[in-house]
């Protein structure tokens, strides 16, 4: 409820019958009456911009339009859990369990809890869950905000980029995933800061770089900035293809100009953005610090060169050591730690991992993201000055979010009932790594890919795991690291930003 001059509309009949006034005044406080019909809003909307008022106002209506539809939203819900309310009565008769299990997120819940409420409760909007919790820490941490976006050097960029239209240079895949914030691109930086906001800091922390505003410290806000940049300039990196193969080294690229271009521009806006991360790592002045997101740097470096690639260095599967028809049994959150649970400054140790379809997908998303999010996570304790255990479990956090949202991203091809054509999806993802343990002959088709993995029939290697045990085993990594970050959130007391992470974790199961 906002304060707006009631005098700027208190003449005008379609704005004033939308309100009650209280209070007396220039700024006495407007009340939006419930039973207005969203059709006499929808005539005032429309006749507004007639009105020569204060922006205050017109903000005011705008926001006042947003009510309705949530509204609207919150009639549609009650409606859907007033009919479905016999049956939730019957299973909470069934299981025995007290009223609180059907409520929405309660942080003094058990981790498995949470998950079983999420699945009884209606489906919840990621979107939404990750727009709240961004009100909670102040604004948006995409480092595409105007500071960058206004700057020469990415102007620049963008106007260099104009030149790959129409060349098909993976490049523009990455900047239109960078720009347009796809579900693929969690939003990091906003993690970072609910862990920072939801552990709090302790009073060895100078008073400068307190916020009092958000509750998150200077410095924890540039480090988020910082993961997001580390991260998009991997992406764009990614972007960069191999324009000649080990047995055509040496020939003219001449008419390769346009792809050469989209290289060199790939190259250097990496380059960019990873020179200015660096640079703000380094105003920090810590040097734990700075070792720990060096150790980062090293991990995606490392996920680059895990396994077998193609031509463009496109990752392939490796090839299952389990005899067919052959389940292994899901390992425990003790087996998947390679050394950096102790230590994750070291290198991580990868013997033994290839060909074990659970292992090897942890690692390979470990180095190539989650290894990231959880030093964040670890590096935002740090600078709030908590103990070395708290900080080790802010690490286990960001790895297990990271893994969930992964495995959460990675079914989602295979609940098509057909593969759209042209099409694709990671052949290292989590169903293929299952389904090729339990159905070794599919391997036969992704081998036609070690040349270039568009080579892959994808439909054809669709409709095998789609039918197999891999989504299944899929759900339920998901679950296990899901449950895995809630344990870790369990640890903090009560807050907003504990609750709006537990609301993001929640939305990824419903995606």
């Amino acid at each position: 409820m906002s304060l707006v001059p009631y005098s700027s509309i208190a003449s005008t009949p379609q704005i004033r019958e939308l309100f009650t006034a209280e209070g007396h005044g220039s700024c006495a406080r407007l009340i939006y009456s419930p039973n207005v019909a969203r059709s006499r809003l929808k005539h005032v909307v429309a006749w507004w911009p007639k009105l020569k008022v204060p922006p205050t106002v017109t903000v005011s209506i705008m926001s006042l339009s947003r009510m309705v539809a949530v509204q609207q939203r919150c009639w549609s819900q009650l409606k859907v859990l007033s009919a479905s309310a016999p049956t939730v009565a019957a299973n909470h008769h069934r299981q025995r369990q007290g009223p609180r299990q059907f409520r929405w997120i309660s942080s003094s819940s058990r981790a498995g809890e949470k998950l079983a409420v999420a699945k009884a409760v209606q489906k919840h909007d990621f979107n939404r869950a990750v727009s709240e919790a961004e009100q909670i820490v102040g604004y948006p941490t995409s480092f595409l905000n105007l500071r960058f976006l206004l700057s020469d050097e990415i102007a620049n960029v963008a106007l260099h980029l104009r030149k790959l239209t129409g060349s098909n240079h993976p490049l523009l895949k990455s900047a239109k995933s960078l720009i347009f914030n796809d579900k693929s691109q969690q939003a990091w930086g906003l993690i970072i800061l609910l862990i920072s906001k939801a552990a709090g800091h302790t009073a060895s922390v100078p008073e400068t770089d307190h916020d009092r505003n958000v509750g998150v410290l200077h410095s924890q806000r540039a480090l988020a900035e910082v993961t997001e940049m580390i991260r998009s300039s991997h992406l764009i990196h990614q972007g960069i293809i191999n324009l000649q193969s080990m047995d055509n080294a040496g020939n003219d690229l001449s008419g390769d100009s346009d792809m050469i271009f989209g290289n060199k521009i790939a190259l250097l806006g990496g380059d960019y953005l990873l020179a200015h991360a660096s640079k703000q790592i380094a105003s920090l002045r810590n040097q734990d610090l700075n070792m720990l997101m060096t150790s980062a740097y090293r991990d995606l470096a490392e996920s680059a060169f895990i396994g077998e690639s193609d031509d463009q260095n496109s990752p392939i599967p490796s090839k299952p050591e389990t005899p067919a028809d052959t389940i292994t049994p899901d390992c425990s959150l003790d087996e998947l730690d390679f050394g950096d649970v102790q230590n994750n400054k070291e290198p991580m140790i990868i013997e033994g991992v290839m060909g074990h379809p659970e292992k090897e997908w942890t690692l390979r998303h470990v180095l190539g993201g989650g290894s990231l999010l959880g030093k964040s996570c670890h590096g935002a304790l740090m600078l709030a000055g908590h103990p070395e255990d708290l900080q080790k479990q802010g690490y286990l956090f960001g790895k297990h979010m990271s893994l969930a949202w992964q495995a959460s991203i990675e079914v989602q091809p295979f609940l098509l009932s057909e593969l759209p054509l042209g099409a694709t999806f990671s052949l290292v993802s989590a169903p293929v790594l299952f389904h090729l343990e339990y159905d070794p002959s599919i391997y036969s088709i992704i081998e036609k890919g070690r040349n270039s993995v568009e080579d892959v029939d994808y439909r054809a290697l669709h409709h095998h795991i789609s039918r197999g045990p891999g989504l299944e085993r899929t759900r339920s990594l998901q679950s296990k690291h899901s449950m895995a970050a809630m344990k870790v959130l369990d640890r903090f007391a009560p807050t907003d930003a504990q609750a709006a992470l537990q609301n993001i974790i929640v939305a990824m199961q419903q995606l």
